[in-house]
């Protein structure tokens, strides 16, 4: 299957902004655009009205993509929890629409999901456990996964917990962790809250081989570790030679986050193993590359790639 132009919802938003980067000299890339600009080398802009399903049909049917990013919704977890009409429109409202007009057009598409599913009473969770979110922000997200599962079953839904370089309206986890430590703040970070982060780029990279190979349904892409945010801080301080002693331990119980949140939101990928033949990669790995990242001008680049 040719996916040589890929359409990306969200498009300001930093899981679109470095998923264009890294299939950019690949893939003709579409950023879809909603409010602010977008200014990205080797990447177009287009608008998208995505309140629609027919008026984003109509849209989809003029620019023809062979494949569909839906990176878009509202991805503040206390947010979602005050404004959950909101929420559930920008996550799976939005999404259905997509979904819809994308199996009209008979487009491949991406749905990316979350690891906020489940209630954080187990670990590694497969694609098989039943979900059980916590929070607006999961319920949400689940409601999304089924919508497009409804509308669209050839679609892709991509669970998962990634980081990647932000931008000037949107720090990444490990934007604040290196900005903070660079600057001398001190951050204070969960010793008991585990994940399985995966960089961007290689969620990106393993999403489009997926999707050229016509898997579909639910899978989790992440990485091949399950680490604390605690450790996860001190292995990003260790790669990037920040002071490691700015890190504070924390606990999830001594919060003062509007939402819940699940302890352990961490995913098995031994289904993705499996189908692309390879491991995802280990977290130094991936930190290697975010360093090697910002060498090479990702980090600036992002930085004045989104404007008002």
């Amino acid at each position: 299957m040719r996916l040589s132009r890929v359409l990306i919802t969200g498009g300001s938003g930093l899981l679109a902004l470095n998923w264009a980067c890294c299939m950019r000299t690949s893939r003709e890339v579409i950023l879809a655009r909603h409010s602010r600009e977008i200014t990205l080398d080797g990447v177009s802009v287009a608008s998208l009205d995505l309140e629609s399903d027919a008026t984003l049909t109509k849209q989809l049917e003029a620019i023809r993509p062979g494949l569909i990013v839906h990176t878009a919704g509202l991805t503040s977890v206390d947010l979602c929890e005050q404004q959950p009409a909101t929420a559930m429109h920008a996550n799976a409202g939005l999404a259905r629409n997509v979904a819809l007009a994308a199996s009209r057009l008979n487009i491949k598409l991406i749905h990316v999901s979350t690891d906020h599913l489940f209630d954080g009473s187990s670990s590694l969770y497969t694609e098989a456990d039943p979900p059980a979110p916590v929070n607006v922000y999961g319920r949400t997200k689940l409601q999304a996964e089924r919508w497009v599962a409804q509308e669209n079953p050839d679609a892709l839904l991509v669970r998962t917990n990634f980081f990647g370089w932000g931008h000037r309206y949107r720090q990444s986890f490990s934007d604040w962790i290196i900005y903070s430590l660079r600057a001398g703040q001190p951050v204070t970070m969960f010793d008991n809250v585990f994940i399985t982060p995966i960089l961007a780029d290689v969620l990106a990279a393993s999403a489009h081989e997926l999707a050229g190979s016509d898997e579909r349904g639910i899978i989790n892409l992440t990485g091949d570790e399950r680490i604390s945010k605690y450790d996860f801080g001190l292995r990003l301080a260790g790669i990037f030679g920040l002071p490691a002693g700015l890190i504070q331990r924390g606990s999830l119980s001594r919060s003062r986050l509007v939402a819940a949140r699940p302890l352990d939101m961490s995913l098995a990928n031994a289904r993705a193993r499996r189908t692309l033949g390879r491991n995802l990669g280990s977290l130094d790995g991936f930190l290697l590359r975010l360093l090697e990242q910002e060498s090479a001008g990702r980090r600036n680049e992002l930085f004045a790639a989104v404007t008002e």
